[in-house]
């Protein structure tokens, strides 16, 4: 088969487009022939080494496609289903073939577009697991979300919605980011700047995927009893060190959400999540922005305009048509 394979830890550069082996599903595993598989911002930080996997190594943590084979065990599932799975533990998105724990794919609801799927195993699964299981969001509760007009929170703001929050506020770094998050839903759409300048103590539940010096700040916007949900390091500004008398005088709490974690750990849990959010994008409840479909061969490319920040919704990755034997 065809992929994207990581060769060396040299960024985007370091990834090349080969044929090699194609994997065989083990027990209690699904084989893939993927269609498409979602970029993600993770994915360029394999690319640099900061989670360092044996190489050659191909990346890719979500696809949609249909079912090649089932592993020993596996049950639910036929050969020819079409799909979408989180590719999370594994990798291999950015492959022809790419195999993954029969509980994290998920059949795809009638009628629903293959490229969208691939959009939506990594950031509206995490988004309701993220606010419902770790969280624990009530209706009413204010929310904050930093980088709102991402392709994940994108997916955050518009759970809490789903969910029954109250007031959604959106966070971004430019005045064009602005609009795209305002036509998401977000109540209100705050430039960067402007959270440093708040002081008030007035949400419930704040959404960090970026870190650095910013996530201290949100601290201090938390109410008594207010949890602040960390879901990434976009910002790669190193380790933030938080009081702990702070969230004792506070009364606020500081969780960690991190999806390969739990798909490794509880893959049934992640599961029948995956399944709830291709049912919201697919009544139209949640929306996903595809606003990209790119060839496989250029996901150097993509992952450097991931890297920057140059991006906004998702971009999919497109592998060429192949036939299936």
């Amino acid at each position: 088969m065809k992929a994207v394979q990581i060769t060396s830890y040299d960024g985007p550069e370091g990834l090349s487009y080969d044929t090699i082996e194609a994997p065989i599903p083990g027990s209690g595993e699904v084989a893939l022939d993927v269609h498409y598989a979602g970029a993600n911002y993770v994915e360029a930080l394999f690319a640099d080494g900061l989670v360092p996997n044996p190489l050659p190594w191909v990346p890719g943590i979500e696809v949609s496609g249909h079912i090649r084979a089932l592993g020993e065990g596996v049950d639910g599932l036929r050969v020819g289903d079409a799909v979408a799975a989180l590719t999370i533990n594994n990798g291999g998105g950015y492959g022809q073939i790419a195999t993954t724990h029969a509980d994290l794919v998920a059949p795809l609801p009638m009628g629903m577009d293959a490229a969208l799927a691939a959009a939506v195993p990594s950031n509206t699964t995490t988004a309701l697991l993220a606010l419902e299981k770790v969280a624990h969001l009530n209706r009413g509760e204010d929310i904050l979300v930093h980088a709102a007009a991402g392709g994940l929170g994108s997916q955050f703001g518009q759970v809490a919605r789903v969910l029954g929050a109250g007031r959604v506020v959106g966070v971004v770094g430019s005045e064009e980011k602005r609009q795209t998050a305002s036509d998401l839903g977000y109540d209100e759409v705050w430039l960067r700047d402007e959270v440093a300048e708040a002081t008030r103590r007035q949400f419930d539940v704040v959404v960090d995927p970026v870190a650095g010096p910013g996530r201290l700040t949100s601290l201090g916007l938390l109410r008594l009893g207010g949890r602040l949900l960390a879901v990434g390091d976009a910002a790669q500004a190193g380790d933030q060190l938080i009081s702990s008398n702070t969230l004792w005088f506070s009364g606020i709490g500081v969780l960690g959400f991190n999806l390969g974690a739990l798909s490794a750990e509880r893959p049934d849990t992640v599961g029948a999540y995956l399944r709830r959010a291709l049912a919201l994008v697919a009544s139209g409840e949640i929306q996903v922005r595809v606003s990209d479909q790119v060839p496989i061969q250029d996901a150097p490319k993509v992952l450097t305009a991931l890297r920057t920040g140059n991006t906004v919704g998702k971009t999919v990755l497109v592998h060429p048509k192949r036939s299936i034997a």
